[in-house]
């Protein structure tokens, strides 16, 4: 199997994986590992679609992985109050 498609399937099955453990209430929104693994599937579609040269596709997985990169700063300052 081609690395690309690794990388890519990786990424989507993480963010997947944490969409569905929040909608069954297996894993909350506000979590640090809800966000850490977004963060991480984020980063890895990001990379996808750098490989992919596919701009709207990078637009997307940056903006995730910004936002879910802020909630971890949150979620750190917040465990450390």
């Amino acid at each position: 199997m081609d690395t690309t498609i690794i990388i890519g399937s990786v990424g989507a099955t993480l963010i997947l994986i944490t969409f569905f453990l929040n909608q069954f209430h297996k894993l909350s929104n506000d979590s640090l590992i809800y966000d850490v693994i977004n963060f991480i599937g984020g980063v890895l579609l990001l990379i996808y679609s750098i490989l992919l040269d596919s701009v709207p596709f990078m637009v997307v997985n940056a903006v995730w992985s910004i936002v879910s990169l802020k909630d971890i700063i949150t979620d750190l300052g917040r465990d450390n109050k």
